[in-house]
This record gives structure tokens, sequence and C-alpha cells, in this order.
């Protein structure tokens, strides 16, 4: 997949995904600059998003003489400053600056025993951006798991970790699943610890955040043959077709659930009625509009005009039934303005 450079760093992907394995130390290989841009940004975005989380970084601090002669030695140095935490595991990523050095990183941390030591390449310089670096670091971290035989729950895989709405997605998403009786075994990765990732080859189903994570849900089919669906769901025919993939991957019932969501959905239509009819102008910060806006538009009669009112669209796109809702609500309080 062809990643754009405008949305982000790779190590800043990379590290978006591993700070949330909580017991885990993150050694970025690279300057101090990359270790202090990254700890500052993932720090001011989790304090907005309510989470009063430090990331658990360390610095090679690469300077002017190991970019020249090599920095193996301080990532050596600075991978005996992460044991000496106890960690659960050690994830060493690459900046741009070592990745351009040629610095042997797979060969220095071979030699470390007693803990396990994972290697995500995270240099962008050749093109890489942001969501290269989440789906070079969930392919590595799952190297951590063991497999083990399909029991009937679900794995959440590729959480966006810096995204406002993360936790009301996630109960979204168990919400619905809670609807056909099945569990979330896993969140690959938010808020675990090393130890759980050893699950991850053990759900029956995984279901990927959004689609640009096809390659995380081939690799992790490949190595423990364990099928997935391409994203969450999106927009209300999309969260009820969502229900029945969900119920066909694992063989079980969904009429009931089906039911209980176009019930749910249609009291939704009903709360919002008084935005039938009303002249707007959708403005998407994506560009092309999300393909669920049609089927708004369609069920409150709204007319798209230029000189409408001007409508925000969530960019991710909000996710199930709940999403539509909430999202619904911000259009009232505008219209209402």
């Amino acid at each position: 997949m062809i990643s754009s450079r405008t949305e982000g760093c790779t190590l800043t992907g990379a590290l978006s995904v591993t700070s949330s394995v909580q017991d885990a130390i993150t050694v970025i290989h690279g300057p101090d600059g990359c270790a202090h841009h990254n700890f500052s940004l993932l720090h001011a975005l989790h304090f907005d998003n309510d989470q009063l989380i430090l990331p658990s970084f360390l610095s090679s601090s690469l300077k002017e003489q190991e970019i020249i002669f090599g920095g193996e030695q301080a990532l050596e140095d600075a991978l005996a400053g992460a044991l000496a935490g106890s960690p659960g595991a050690i994830f060493v990523l690459t900046s741009c600056v070592a990745a351009a050095i040629g610095d042997d990183v797979m060969a220095v941390c071979s030699e470390i025993s007693g803990c396990p030591v994972v290697v995500i390449p995270s240099g962008g310089f050749l093109g890489g951006g942001f969501s290269d670096g989440v789906r070079s670091a969930l392919i590595a971290l799952s190297d951590l798991a063991d497999g083990g035989d399909p029991n009937g729950t679900v794995t959440l895989v590729g959480e966006k970790n810096l995204e406002y709405e993360a936790e009301a997605n996630y109960h979204e998403v168990r919400r619905l699943l809670g609807l056909l009786g099945v569990k979330v075994q896993l969140r690959f990765v938010r808020n675990i610890d090393v130890s759980a990732i050893a699950h991850l080859g053990s759900s029956s189903l995984n279901i990927l955040r959004e689609e640009s994570l096809t390659d995380v849900g081939d690799v992790l089919e490949d190595r423990f043959g364990t099928p997935y669906l391409p994203s969450f769901p999106v927009g209300f025919e999309g969260t009820l077709t969502f229900l029945s993939q969900v119920a066909d991957a694992l063989n079980i019932g969904s009429r009931e659930a089906v039911s209980s969501e176009m019930a749910r959905q249609k009291e939704i239509i009903d709360q919002f009625s008084e935005l039938r009819g009303r002249a707007i102008n959708v403005c998407h910060p994506g560009g092309m509009p999300p393909l669920f806006l049609n089927e708004l538009l369609e069920l409150f009669d709204l007319q798209v005009k230029e000189r409408g009112q001007n409508l925000p669209l969530p960019d991710p796109v909000p996710v199930g039934t709940s999403g539509i809702s909430r999202m619904l609500s911000r259009w009232k309080r505008v219209l209402h303005a």
C-alpha cells in the first residue's frame, strides 16, 4: 500500500502502537530530537483524550560522532538501560538517521537475553508514513503470539490509539458483538500487557479497525489461520451487515441481533426526525464523502445545497449505530445554533 508523506512520520505510527503495551519499554534508535518530539506529541494527544499516560521511551541519543562512525554501541547502552527497568518486552524502533547509517540493529538486539526484544524498522525516509509504521508495528508484535485453538472469541486489530473516540468506538463494537453473545478476547494493541499478546492466535475472528490494515489481516490469517473482517461497522446498513458477517464467520445465528439493532436504529431515526428536509452542505476532510452519507441523505430527505448549513463529518468516520447517533446529535446542535 502506498502511503502519503503528508500523513505523518513512520516512527510516530509505530510508537502509537508500541506505547500502548503497558509493561514494555520502547527504545528509539536515533537522535534525542526524534524521541522528544514523539514523546511530547503522544503525551499531548493522550492528555486531550483524558488519558494521563507518560509514554515509556528511551533514546539511543545518536549524535554527530555516532552518525559518522556508527551507533551500535549507543544502541547497546540504551538496551542496557531498558533492561534495568525489568520490562515485559523491549521494542526497538529505528529512526531515519539510524536507517541511513546502516547499523546492524538486528545483530545488536540478538545479543540480549532474558527479555523479548522486537525490532520494528520505522525509518520512513524512503517513503513510508504514519500508517506504514502502524502496520509494521502490528506485524512485528504478532511474533510474540503463540497461537492456539479457536475459542469463539474476537480480537480487535489496529484500533486508532490517538483518535478522540477510540474508547467509544470500542464500546460500540463490544456492544454489537454482545448482541451475538460474542466476547472480545484481545485488543491488539490497546492498553494491554505483553503477556496478553500470546493469545492473539486463539481467537476465532479478527476484526480490523479499517481496511488499510488488510496487510496485517493477511499476515495474521497466514500465520494463525484466523479469518478477518476488514473494518469496524460504518453506517446503519453497514452495522446490520457487520452483525451478519460476524455471525457467518463464527457459524452462529444473527436474526435476533439484527432485529434488535434495526429497532434501535428506528428509534434513533425517529429521535432526529426534525432533521428531515433540511438544506445542508457537508464537507469531509478526506475529500470524497463516505458512502454512509448517502444513506443519511435518503433517510432524512436532506437537501445538499451550496448555501445549505455546513455540517461536520468526523474523520475517521463514525463507528456503528452509536457513532451515527453521536454525529446526528452534533448536527442537531449546529442546525439549532
